[in-house]
């Protein structure tokens, strides 16, 4: 079968156009991993209903709600079991907060339809360089998030089977490998694997809740006395806002949905907007119910046991229904991921566009994803995790600051946005996101924690994505033709590197000499007495083959052992003396049958391609000549 097929010849000039074949039979094994590819065509297939989109995007946010409250407990706690007492009016403040959050973003969905979050607005209203900051606080986010998620899930996993803990870094790996998997077989085919077990853990948890206000106000069980904890600090101001800060980890991931509008199948901004809503509304349920029982159960943060499998046990004792919670939130931690495999490739597509990033994180692979954000969220993730050895209280303090940092930065701009605007109930819209930016709050008391870390990563960031720009820049400025640009001012002048007068060199010299009669062969070796050696081999074969007369031969004596120095050196006397000609330089490449065979040849060839890849004006071609591994009969 043709590897094209021809499906338009048009008349005017030389044109034809194709359309490739069906892919090769060799890609079998990527097309049994990651499923056959997509076209172009069929990315509106890959949108999300408001079902699918509320398990992949808000995944992230409700997941958050099994760490949340422990983590502010875990503060307060260093303060006395009296301290305990003040997350409830922390998680109402929370709670408020969110409230304003959702409002904000919107009104963030509707102003800016096509996505981009805290980016594209902080770009827009307040200026690149505070884009930049968004987007750096937005990666960070999105690689914590990850790193906290497996490190949450995990956590669930081994308190309920305690026999697994010297397992829980390699468990938290392979939960990374099956979801960059997921992710790279596309956003449609993910969104469905992810859908039940996320809707599994809201059902799980509203049940457990459920269960637990009925034991404590409506049959009045005892509240359970907390155990007597050594105050080691004062309950001041500082420690009540670093509790809500640490509570407010809550909240990571709202910002999710305004970032991926597009992916929404219309009408776009008004089935996200509803989508937040349901979001925020089942987010403030659990965490509202969570934090309320904690403290009615007198539980506390322990390093054995989440705060959430506390519950569970204290609610629905220790059988299937204990394991189904325990099981639901280990599903939803490792699958909350997924809201940053789904937002990160995404951002890092937008910088690409504008020439923040590298190129090759604005395409997207045989599924439509964008594969290459994909992989490098997993590979820096998993390093952040084994790195941290899994440790949730340990990545915590840095989780909340880099998405509210964005958000703050976002809410200002859609402030601006809407004096700018001024258009009917402006004033009312600028009042809540003027509210909502007074968020950064949770920034500056996590700073206290350790946080200024995440602060110099966000400055290098934004100096990367700067100098990236800066080289696109540079890359356009000189870009200029290095060879003529009409044919008939070309006069090429070939020059071909020999190891020795083999098959392989000559069927290079034949093609070179095709090319033009200006060819010149160079052999370079240790000593007078190879280069007397490879001269009477080339004599032989010019005897054989007439074609040789015409080539010139330049041997090149090394008594240091060097190759590409001598040759490089030879290039550039031909250069100084050839300054209006075009050089070429052919490399005869032999090509083993098998990947494996390769170690046994030298790679010359390579080497000295990778030295000529940095000589302005000068043409490299390899010449292959392939060979069977094994004869056949």
């Amino acid at each position: 079968m043709s590897a094209l097929e021809w499906n338009e010849h048009r008349s005017e000039g030389r044109v034809r156009v194709a359309r490739h074949a069906p892919v090769s039979r060799a890609l079998a094994p990527k097309r049994w991993l990651l499923g056959a590819p997509l076209a172009t065509a069929q990315a509106d297939q890959e949108l999300l209903s408001k079902k699918k989109a509320l398990a992949v995007l808000s995944s992230d946010a409700l997941s958050s709600v099994a760490y949340a409250t422990e983590e502010s407990l875990r503060v307060l706690a260093v303060a006395g079991a009296g301290a305990l007492a003040f997350n409830v009016p922390i998680a109402i403040a929370i709670l408020t907060l969110l409230a304003i959050v959702t409002l904000s973003y919107r009104q963030t969905i509707f102003a800016y339809p096509s996505g981009g979050g805290s980016y594209v607005v902080a770009s827009e209203n307040l200026g690149t360089l505070a884009g930049l900051v968004a987007a750096a606080a937005l990666f960070i986010d999105y690689v914590l998030s990850v790193a906290v998620s497996i490190s949450s899930g995990v956590a669930a996993l081994t308190s309920a089977v305690p026999s697994l803990v010297p397992h829980a870094i390699a468990i938290g790996v392979g939960f990374l490998v099956v979801l960059t998997v997921l992710n790279l077989r596309g956003v449609r085919e993910s969104a469905t694997v992810f859908a039940a077990p996320t809707y599994f853990f809201v059902a799980c948890v509203l049940a457990m809740i459920a269960a637990g206000l009925v034991r404590a106000f409506v049959w009045h069980e005892p509240p359970r006395a907390p155990t007597a904890l050594v105050a080691t600090r004062a309950l001041g101001p500082l420690l009540v806002l670093k509790a809500f800060s640490s509570g407010c980890s809550a909240m990571t991931g709202i910002e999710a949905i305004s970032n991926d509008v597009p992916v929404f199948r219309a009408p776009q901004s008004r089935n996200a907007a509803g989508t937040l809503v349901w979001m925020s509304v089942l987010l403030a349920a659990m965490f509202g119910g969570i934090t309320i029982l904690a403290g009615r159960l007198g539980l506390e943060a322990r390093d054995d046991e989440t705060i959430l499998s506390q519950l569970a046990h204290a609610t629905l004792g220790g059988g299937a229904l204990y394991y189904a919670v325990q099981a639901s939130t280990l599903l939803v931690l490792v699958l909350a991921a997924n809201t940053s495999y789904a937002d990160f490739p995404r951002l890092a597509s937008v910088l690409a566009r504008d020439r923040f990033m590298p190129s090759q994180f604005a395409f997207r692979g045989d599924r439509l994803a964008y594969s290459v954000g994909i992989v490098v969220l997993a590979i820096v993730s998993t390093a952040l995790f084994v790195g941290f050895r899994g440790d949730v209280s340990a990545l915590i303090p840095l989780y909340a600051v880099g998405v509210f940092v964005a958000f703050a930065l976002s809410q200002a701009g859609m402030v601006r946005h809407w004096f700018r605007r001024r258009g009917p109930g402006w004033a009312a819209s600028a009042a809540i996101n003027g509210v909502g930016a007074v968020a950064v709050i949770s920034g500056a008391t996590k700073f206290l924690g350790g946080a200024w870390v995440v602060l110099v990563l966000l400055a290098v960031l934004v100096a990367m994505f700067l100098a990236t720009r800066r080289h696109y820049a540079r890359a356009v400025a000189q870009l200029v033709s290095e060879t003529p640009l009409d044919p008939a001012r070309i006069r090429h002048v070939a020059i071909v590197p020999l190891s020795s007068t083999s098959r392989v060199a000559l069927q290079s010299l034949a093609w070179a000499r095709s090319l033009t009669p200006r060819v010149t062969a160079v052999h370079v070796a240790d000593d007078a007495d190879q280069l007397a050696r490879f001269e009477a081999s080339w004599r032989e074969q010019a005897a054989e083959h007439p074609f040789l007369s015409e080539v010139d031969l330049v041997l090149l004596e090394s008594p240091y052992r060097s190759l590409v120095g001598p040759l490089l050196a030879f290039v550039d006397d031909v250069r100084a003396r050839e300054s209006d000609a075009t050089l070429s330089v052919v490399l005869p490449e032999l090509v083993p049958g098998r990947w494996t065979d390769v170690v046994l040849h030298n790679q010359s060839a390579f080497r000295i391609r990778a030295a000529l890849l940095f000589r302005p004006g000068t043409i490299v071609t390899s010449v292959p000549y392939h060979f069977r591994s094994r004869t056949k009969n």
